[in-house]
């Protein structure tokens, strides 16, 4: 039986209902890592350095999606719970003819700044092709990329995440079988790798279209509409800490490798690069709980629920805590098995990745909170707290560890700038969450 947004929400429904999201996100993460595996070991290190030096600056592109996803999303939940379902419908629909325009325009101007953005980041003569060849192939995808990251939230506005999840699974499927093709049959280098992740994006990003056009009984349908400034304006309010996180963690890739260059060289980077794809499937975890259950607490806000705000709250953060210290003892247990899948070829870089993913992943004990927190001030349509934490968390204290800790440690304090960070924004997401509980009477 399907779970409705205005339900009462035990732990069975609350885990029931967010499951499908969290499968795709790990899901999209891990296709994310087999592209990585295949590049460095079907093409080398040094090309899988090259992909990780300018994949930062592509994903700032398309975190747009991500905005008008989680904002948009929010704004419309809040909507259906106030019983307007038909103003709902022309939100949802003017946000994605907004993402059309806005995908073409931030096309051109992507193709155009790949080349000057590699050598701005440090690449070298041998990584600078790879990185110019990778970054415009995927470019030309952005359009479906941005709408493939917008329709993972609205998915599950509309109460089809376990279609969300179908759609991931067979986008993931695609990409690891096209990598497989292209780099290993074909020997098409990393452009194969490039062309593999955009015709996934293309399935990823066309199929929940093509079901939005021809929905006729469920909850959201694209129709005409008109361009609302002040809609436009509370979504992207609304999702402003989503984008930030993003802006913020791409420019921080970027920083964390200008750093590892200098103190590692392109080896320092390939050894980031091989925590960011574990990290993805970990922090997947957090994240596709956070965008599953921000519907129902965004419905709820709307209907004026604060009971059931309060229940949503409590068993969230318990639920949190308990993933949080089995993600964490996985990623430490694991550890040398991860990095052998990527670089078991030289005993030298394995012995730095290896190291750093075990210091990286004391992160995972704080991380779940602060995200969760930075979610539930979005859904709950408060996107200056919301973008205060995510700020905070993904950009000033992360920068600041960046520089900071590696004048003490090493190389070592650039694994642990993030351990910092999340300590400083857990401090940071509570002080929130304890002084907005009158306001919001969720506690």
């Amino acid at each position: 039986m399907k779970i409705q947004l205005s339900e009462h929400f035990t732990y069975k429904k609350l885990i029931k209902f967010a499951i499908p999201t969290i499968i795709m996100m790990i899901f999209t993460s891990i296709y994310g890592v087999v592209d990585g595996i295949f590049v460095s070991n079907c093409v080398g290190a040094e090309a899988f350095a090259a992909v990780n030096l300018i994949m930062p600056a592509l994903m700032i592109f398309g975190s747009i999606g991500f905005m008008i996803g989680t904002g948009g999303s929010a704004l419309v939940s809040k909507t259906i719970g106030e019983g307007n379902n038909k103003k709902a419908n022309e939100y949802f629909s003017m946000l994605i003819y907004l993402l059309l325009i806005i995908g073409a325009v931030l096309t051109i101007i992507g193709f155009i700044l790949v080349e000057p953005i590699s050598k701005f980041l440090g690449a070298d003569e041998n990584m600078l092709k790879d990185g110019i060849i990778y970054g415009k192939t995927i470019i030309i995808f952005l359009v479906v990329f941005i709408l493939q990251n917008c329709f993972q939230s609205f998915l599950i506005v509309a109460q089809r995440p376990t279609f969300g999840l179908i759609v991931s699974i067979v986008t993931g499927i695609a990409n690891m079988f096209l990598d497989f093709l292209f780099m290993y049959v074909f020997k098409m280098g990393v452009f194969g790798a490039a062309l593999a992740t955009g015709i996934s994006q293309l399935i990823g990003g066309v199929i929940p279209f093509v079901y939005f056009i021809f929905n006729k009984n469920g909850t959201l349908k694209l129709q005409k509409a008109k361009f609302e400034k002040k809609a436009i304006l509370q979504s992207c309010v609304n999702g402003s800490s989503e984008m930030l996180t993003n802006l913020s963690m791409s420019l921080v890739n970027m920083l964390y490798n200008i750093q590892l260059m200098k103190y590692a060289g392109s080896d320092g980077v390939v050894a980031y690069g091989i925590i960011m794809y574990v990290g993805y499937i970990f922090l997947g975890t957090y994240l596709g709980y956070s965008i599953g259950t921000a519907p129902i607490i965004g419905y709820h806000y709307g209907a004026e629920n604060t009971e059931e705000l309060k229940n949503l709250l409590k068993k969230s953060l318990q639920l949190i805590v308990v993933t949080s210290m089995i993600m964490t003892l996985l990623a430490e247990i694991s550890s040398k098995s991860l990095a052998s899948i990527f670089v078991s070829y030289d005993i030298e870089l394995w012995k730095m990745t290896t190291v750093a993913i075990r210091l990286f992943s004391i992160s995972y004990l704080i991380s779940g909170f602060n995200i969760f927190s930075s979610s539930f001030f979005t859904a709950l349509n408060n996107g200056v707290v919301s973008a205060v934490i995510s700020f905070l968390r993904t950009l000033l204290f992360q920068i600041a560890m960046i520089f900071i800790l590696p004048a003490i440690w090493g190389i070592n304090g650039i694994w642990l700038a993030v351990v910092v960070a999340e300590i400083l924004s857990f401090m940071v997401s509570l002080a929130f969450l304890i002084g907005n509980k009158k306001k919001y009477q969720y506690a």
